[in-house]
Order: C-alpha cells, then structure tokens, then sequence
C-alpha cells in the first residue's frame, strides 16, 4: 500500500517515507502515526484512535504524543504553525488536510494488513501478547528475526511472510519472555519457554497444533516437542542448528558476529550492527535486512543481543533428538554459513521421523525476493497441511 500526499510518499509495505523523492528516516511510531492520518484524509482522528493504534491503547503521556506529532510534521515538510498537512483540532484530535492518492485496489485485502493483539496469562501472572491469523490446521510459529509482534509486523518482509503462511494455517505467535539473564540456566531458559507455550496455546484453543521453530526458535520447539507429544502433530525446524558454536569440533576461530554486536550494536544504523545481521542473510534482499537492524536495534540493547548470541552458541540439543515422535520437516539453506547445513544434517539424522529439505540459498531463511523463498513455503504447505498419520 502506498499513500502519495504533498511531495511525500509512504509506503507502508517498506516501511519507507519518502520526501521530494529522498528517504526520510522516522520512528516507527511516527510512521504509524503517518499511516493512520493517511487511511483517512479529511477525517477527525481522535485521541483515543491515535493511542490505540500507536501506542496500542497504553498510556501515554500528552507531552509524548505532541512530541510524536511534531516530529510527523518535521518528517512530511509541515509545522505546527502552518499545518498544510497535519492539522490539529484543539482538545479533539488530527486532521489530513493534504489530498492523498492510494493504490487501493480490489485485490488489497485491509483486514489481512491488521494485526489485533491478544493476550494469555503467563504462569507468573504476566500478560502475553499473541496474535491469530488465518484459518486451516493449527500452527505455532516459534522464533524469528525479531521477537516482537508489533516490530515483527512493521517489517515488509517478515508480513508478506505471515501473511503467506496465514493464507494457508490458523496462524499463532506471541511475544516470548525477556526475563532471562545471565545467571540463567539453559533448562531455566526452555522451562520459561514451554510455559509460555502451553500459556498461549491454551488460550488460543489449540489442543493439538504444529510447530513451526526458526532460528533460535529451534530450542523451545525441540524442548516443547519432547516434554508434551501429545500436543505436536508436526514439527518444522527452518534454519536451526543442533548444537550451537561452542560444542562444534570444527569451530576454531572467534565469533566474528559476536564481536560485531559487541563493538557496533549501539551505533545506530552502523556497519558493524548491519555486518552482524546481514551474516545470516547474505542473499538479501539488502534494503529488507537494513529495516530488520533498525527494528532490532531499537528493541534489544547490546548486552540482550550478546545473552542471547550467547545462549545459542553453548546449547545442543543432541540430547533430545531421539524423544521427537512426531513427524519433523527440516528445512536449511545449501550455502549457510552461521549455521551450516552440516547442522540441520545432525538433526535429519537424530529425529527418527525427520525428512531435511535442502534451498539452494545462503540465508538462513529465505526471506520473500529470494529464488529459495517459493520452495520454502511450497514444502511448508504441503508439510503441514498433509494429514497427520498419528
């Protein structure tokens, strides 16, 4: 979806505002600010509307939200004093004045572009945020570039992604933990995670499901798999690994990525930060792999990105391979290097009922633009949507 109002453009499947033709940067919340003022030109938005889908009904101070809307007026060329574009309706709300042109057409589909947050209780009293999507076979996806509903759904990419696997599965994510420290376990870390599982699962009504676990996703899927069979009726492992850096043989230099996070993270849009990203995503596209750093950085602080980094170097999960009585789809990038293909081999071998899937891509996971990104979801849908022989 595109808005064209002014000289500016908002491109809300980018996640891009341009201005005269030239990219302007904004906060996530200022876009979504943008965005919804562009929906509906000439309209009155109200207070409540613009907390509710920027800040998604939290409460929010006046001075933050005039601080949001200066810097939405910055970012289209207007101000608070002449308000061509954004005009405010004292003690009411916001106006669009400007004419905005959309690429609306038949085909777009604005309820599939709206994600609606959910909440579970967690097992310490915590909400959970979790969304549903979709309708068909139950599935669990687990793990991601970004472990955030609300940043993972601004990225073009990882949307067009859901989107395709909701157009096929009754679709189910949710916001995992940030509790976990340094001082914690390994078993500490995946007994959180498969409560916060049964948490969401339970409250979105799947008594039997499927389990979809990318990237560090793999451990809890794993974990999950093995503790409660009778509520997996297939697992998928994209892009996972069995048995982080640490316990491989072959590994003998330094973490490379690691010293990228450790040296670059907090500079934003650094090189190091991007370096550090772009290693697991080699094939791009480029511009997507650049919004997931901006995403990403404004989520996790270096010391977050290094715990994590950390964690999925020393665990294996060698141990647990031969307890997966479900039927498990490995699917794995020929060309990866973070975690090489030798990795999901270790898993395909372990899993007694496990096939392995090979892309021919050096990401980790192809992302939608990638040659692989067809075959991926094509063996996703026929994977999961085939009937369960148990």
């Amino acid at each position: 979806m595109r808005y064209e109002f002014a000289d500016c453009v908002l491109d809300v499947d980018r996640h891009v505002l341009l201005r005269g033709g030239e990219t302007v940067p904004v906060e996530p919340q200022v876009f979504d600010l943008l965005e919804l003022l562009a929906e509906s030109p000439g309209k009155l938005v109200v207070r409540e509307e613009i907390i509710d889908r920027v800040w998604n009904g939290r409460f929010v101070s006046d001075s933050t939200i005039s601080a949001r809307i200066a810097a939405a007026r910055r970012a289209v060329g207007d101000d608070g004093k002449s308000q061509r574009i954004i005009r405010t309706i004292v003690r009411r709300g916001l106006q669009m004045t400007a004419e905005v042109k959309s690429d609306a057409g038949s085909n777009s589909d604005e309820n599939s572009r709206t994600q609606k947050l959910r909440y579970a209780q967690g097992s310490d009293g915590r909400p959970i945020p979790y969304s549903l999507s979709g309708s068909g076979n139950p599935v669990l996806r687990i793990g991601s570039v970004i472990h955030d509903l609300e940043a993972e759904w601004r990225l073009s990419s990882e949307r067009t992604r859901l989107m395709d696997m909701a157009k096929q599965f009754r679709l189910l994510r949710y916001n995992k933990d940030h509790g976990v420290s340094s001082n914690s376990d390994h078993q500490a870390v995946f007994d959180l995670r498969i409560q916060e599982i049964l948490a969401v699962t339970n409250a979105a009504g799947f008594e039997r499901f499927s389990i979809i676990g990318e990237f560090g996703g793999t451990f809890p899927a794993l974990h999950f798999a093995a503790r409660h069979p009778d509520r997996v009726d297939k697992l998928v492992i994209a892009g996972g690994w069995a048995e982080g850096r640490d316990h491989r043989g072959d590994t003998k230099q330094p973490d490379s990525i690691r010293t990228l996070i450790a040296e670059g993270w907090q500079t934003p849009g650094g090189g190091y930060a991007m370096g550090s990203t772009l290693s697991y995503f080699p094939d791009g596209p480029l511009d997507d792999v650049r919004y997931m750093v901006q995403e990403m950085q404004a989520l996790y602080s270096r010391e977050q990105k290094l715990l994590y980094r950390d964690i999925g170097n020393s665990t294996s999960a060698l141990h647990l391979l031969s307890e997966i009585t479900c039927p498990t789809l490995i699917l794995h990038g020929r060309h990866t290097e973070v975690h090489p293909l030798t990795e999901a081999r270790k898993l395909a071998a372990g899993i007694p009922n496990a096939s392995l899937v090979i892309l021919e891509t050096a990401n980790q996971i192809p992302l939608p633009g990638n040659p692989a990104y067809e075959i991926y979801m094509q063996s996703l849908i026929e994977f999961l949507g085939a009937p369960s022989d148990s």
